[in-house]
């Protein structure tokens, strides 16, 4: 589609197109360009939450304590980075941003607990699944002690990973997701040495599973029971909840888990109610209204002679994406002090009508705990770029009669006629590309009828802008005209809920912002696949299809982060094109600005993925060495060369598997 007429980056000055050119103009008669209209026009300060600004030089900052601590310049953590031997792309985690998390999360429910008189206390957990990497479960247990933070899993691996790291006996450690023998039998064992764990019945069959197993270790376990509500939050993940969500007991079923229980003299193993509204649950009064369900649910538990004392509202709380505060799905129209306010007054509401004690508040915030605290950090290799190209003055002789009426179009383009224009200009573009096909004309004028047409589209992009309206087919002309920024990382391995569910996330260069951005464009990665790209980006009214950034300077860097990745992006990715772990740095900082890289991973390399794919690359690399030895001897290289060849693949195969400059 780019054949004619394009240009590399780096070839002469990038120049403005469309509404950004008209918009740019405008903005420069009034002032230059500031570092404000950047942290305007990228939303830092609306899906940032406090933790990142932009400097006066035009950096992106991190600011763990909030816009009063310390400040960190993300470029400066970058050349630290590269200093210590590792190449882009790199995945960056900053320690003191999921302790904020955890903080805030306590301190706001511990806030609506002293001022609304609530009588017990909340008890936080983190679910293993939303990010099961060994430092992230290591902060999160060693910073929430303090709070009695606590782990919830969903398999016997999760479990384990979880009492090695939790030694705090107030906190919850909530045994989700399918159990067998041996995962019963492992939670026992860490209920022995004084964890609280809870085992949660989500299907009726596991009662009699626990109960036998806890009969042979002669135990009482703490039980829970997930309910199936009848209220469903909407969004990507409404399926989790609602009455015919795969896990959780309905009412006829908690009933007979009551009566079992009784009948094995064991109701007052039964201690906690669970149940699951949703992830990222965007609409406070979705949550409210579950909360009101669910504790309803609780009192009934009680008035059966349950002793309970704990109820779990699962996950929920939304991560604000795209910085708009609506119910978006990418957003949630409430803050954390809303969040929580609204859950500890609606228990307390319909537990105070029938008398009923309240419970310990269990909350399995996950998203909102990690998503912060990891942004991907990546170069941009190379761009596509769609320049205005120069036309002839004068057609040849021989030119056919679909380019004749392709430059008739662009001569007679005006705000009146664009959406004629943009008809005409697809039909003639269709009847040259059937000449072609048939052998009708040749490939100069095939060349020559894409130029114009591509001369047609950015006549179009321009003229638009003065139209109130504009019509739906010319709504998107600016994507087609985009630019193609080719990043130095694989959506398919780092950011996968992009390409999988659609999922928004802030994008935005982390330097160069005290520079107007000129250009629009979308993101490629360096996978061979088409579903490789970018083309959504977070908007405070929705999404929009381009994203403005700069143009490429040659001999510079220029790089983009990914923010609010930390949540399930790192175990979800897979290995498309052998692509596969990045970099890892975390990094902590500290009150007067200085920092410490504290953890450095190494990103896969050539071997490792080819190890997980079952390739052996010691085997690789003898078959290398009896091929070359067999091209000596039939006289195609000479043993220098063979020597030359087989070092070639020896450092190829312990190489990074990303673009190495």
């Amino acid at each position: 589609m780019r054949d004619s007429g394009l240009q590399k980056s780096g070839h002469g000055l990038p120049k403005p197109r469309g509404e950004l050119k008209e918009l740019n103009n405008f903005r420069s008669l009034l002032q230059p360009w500031r570092v404000e209209d950047s942290a305007e026009l990228y939303g830092i300060h609306s899906w940032g939450a406090g933790y990142f600004d932009v400097s006066s030089n035009g950096d992106v900052v991190i600011c763990p304590n909030g816009p009063q601590g310390p400040r960190v310049s993300i470029p400066e953590i970058i050349e630290g980075i590269k200093e210590r031997g590792y190449d882009m792309p790199c995945l960056l985690r900053v320690e003191n941003i999921l302790d904020s998390q955890i903080a805030s999360l306590h301190e706001s429910f511990g806030k609506a607990i002293k001022t609304l008189g609530y009588k017990g206390s909340y008890r936080g957990v983190f679910p293993v699944k939303v990010n099961q990497q060994q430092q992230v479960i290591e902060e999160i247990a060693d910073f929430g002690a303090r709070y009695h933070h606590g782990l919830e899993v969903g398999s016997k691996g999760e479990l384990i990973a979880a009492v090695s790291h939790l030694s705090d006996r107030e906190a919850c450690l909530i045994c989700n997701g399918y159990k067998d023998g041996e995962f019963i039998d492992l939670g026992l064992q860490a209920q022995r040495i004084g964890l609280n764990v809870f085992f949660v019945i989500e299907m009726p069959g596991e009662l009699e599973t626990i109960l036998q197993r806890a009969r042979i270790h002669d135990m009482r376990p703490k039980l829970g029971v997930r309910c199936k509500l009848s209220t469903r939050a909407s969004g990507h993940w409404a399926e989790s909840g609602g009455e015919r969500s795969v896990f959780g007991l309905s009412p006829a079923e908690i009933v007979d888990l009551i009566d079992k229980l009784k009948a094995n003299d064991m109701l007052d193993c039964l201690r906690l109610l669970h149940y699951h509204l949703g992830s990222q649950v965007s609409n406070i009064r979705d949550i409210r209204l579950g909360v009101q369900e669910g504790a309803r649910f609780y009192a009934g538990l009680v008035q059966e002679g349950a002793p309970m004392g704990y109820i779990d509202l699962g996950g929920g709380l939304a991560v604000d994406y795209d910085g708009s505060h609506t119910n978006y799905v990418s957003s949630r129209n409430y803050t954390l002090d809303e969040y929580s306010a609204d859950i500890v007054e609606a228990i307390m509401a319909t537990l105070d009508e029938v008398n009923v004690p309240h419970p310990h508040i269990v909350t399995e915030s996950g998203r909102a705990t990690v998503a912060y605290y990891s942004l991907l950090l990546f170069n941009i290799l190379d761009a596509s770029v769609l320049e205005p190209m120069q036309l002839p003055e004068e057609l040849p002789e021989d030119t056919p009669e679909p380019v004749k009426n392709l430059r008739e179009v662009l001569v007679n383009i005006s705000p009146r006629n664009l959406q004629e224009c943009y008809n005409d200009a697809i039909y003639y573009r269709g009847e040259m590309r059937q000449l072609f096909a048939t052998g009708a004309v040749n490939l100069r004028q095939r060349c020559l009828s894409e130029r114009f047409f591509w001369a047609i589209l950015m006549r179009i992009s321009e003229e638009k802008g003065k139209l109130k309206v504009i019509p739906r087919d010319l709504q998107d002309i600016d994507t087609y005209l985009a630019d193609i920024y080719y990043g130095n990382f694989s959506i398919f391995q780092s950011l996968p809920d992009s390409w999988a569910i659609d999922q928004l996330f802030p994008i935005m260069p982390v330097h160069r912002l005290q520079e107007c951005p000129t250009r629009l464009g979308i993101i490629s990665d360096i996978t061979c696949d088409s579903d490789g790209q970018i083309n959504h980006f977070i908007d405070q009214q929705g999404d929009k299809r381009t994203l403005e950034l700069h143009p490429l300077k040659p001999g510079e860097e220029y790089y983009l982060g990914v923010f609010l990745v930390g949540a399930y992006q790192e175990t979800l990715g897979d290995l498309h094109n052998l692509l596969g772990d990045n970099n890892v740095v975390s990094i902590r900082i500290e009150d007067d600005g200085s920092y410490e890289f504290v953890r450095e991973q190494e990103g896969d390399t050539v071997a490792d993925v080819l190890s997980y794919v079952e390739y052996d690359p010691r085997r690789i690399m003898e078959s290398l060495r009896s091929t070359a030895e067999r091209a000596v001897r039939e006289g195609r290289i000479t043993p220098s060369q063979r020597f030359a060849f087989l070092q070639i693949f020896e450092d190829g195969i312990r190489g990074y598997t990303y673009f190495e400059r």
